[in-house]
């Protein structure tokens, strides 16, 4: 079945639409493991899309090769028509690039507030720790609590408020519901839908396309590698059973 979709064309961003982002034929190695075979999508300013896919499909990857932490990696990634290919990810991130990874990297001994504080501005705009604590109340509430001491909700919170800090205007984020009580996820959707209506761009990657689709504007499916389809969010119900097939579930 994959072959078959593969030949379907990815489409580009809107006709007079510039991309943010693009993704062109990306190729990516953990050591000798080829892992990416030719990822291609894009996304427009101001979008949310998500990356959907089964475990091990390449989801992860992509954005770490994005970010430019990845080991090895060939092909073509601009961010607002500069090549970062072949950049370091410390200077990907001073293009107002952000990157919150599924592990949250929470320093455990430091506090709620010295976390927000730890990473440098990368770009003018950055939300103050007031304006973070407004976007998440439970952070204030536990400004000077320990990470150790968090639970995970709040541990994605703080994860999410730090890059928001430093001036980051597309975020990428792995997975920030997983684990998480239905409570925090409908607020991690209400924090997503908010950084949308205020310009940021987001790429999501998610397992649960039910909480994808209440968010996201475009999916674009992943597997063994390759970006083999886009499904529109307005789409998303209409193509269900070509979901569940693509996803395994």
């Amino acid at each position: 079945m994959a072959e078959a979709v593969m030949t379907k064309p990815v489409p580009a961003a809107a006709a007079g639409t510039s991309p943010l982002l693009s993704v062109q034929g990306l190729e990516g190695w953990y050591g000798e493991s080829h892992v990416l075979h030719g990822i291609t999508f894009d996304v427009k300013p101001g979008e949310v899309v998500t990356l959907l896919g089964r475990n091990g499909a390449g989801k992860t990857t992509t954005l770490r090769a994005i970010i430019g932490i990845l080991g090895k990696r060939k092909g073509s990634i601009r961010y607002d028509g500069t090549e970062t290919i072949a950049m370091a990810s410390r200077n990907i991130a001073k293009l107002g690039l952000g990157y919150v990874p599924e592990e949250r990297g929470i320093f455990s001994s430091l506090s709620v507030y010295e976390n927000l504080m730890l990473p440098p501005r990368v770009k003018p705009g950055g939300m103050t720790v007031e304006q973070i604590y407004t976007l998440f109340p439970n952070l204030k509430e536990r400004s000077g609590s320990q990470g150790t001491k968090l639970s995970g909700g709040e541990q994605q919170m703080l994860a999410i408020g730090r890059i928001l800090r430093t001036g980051a205007k597309l975020i990428l984020l792995d997975e920030p519901t997983e684990g998480l009580a239905p409570v925090i996820v409908q607020q991690i959707g209400r924090t997503i839908a908010r950084l949308k209506s205020e310009g940021y761009t987001i790429i999501l990657v998610e397992q649960n396309f039910r909480f994808a689709q209440t968010v996201a504007d475009r999916h674009f499916v992943v597997e063994q590698g390759r970006v083999i389809d886009m499904i529109p969010n307005a789409e998303l119900d209409a193509n269900i059973d070509k979901l569940h097939t693509y996803l395994g579930v």
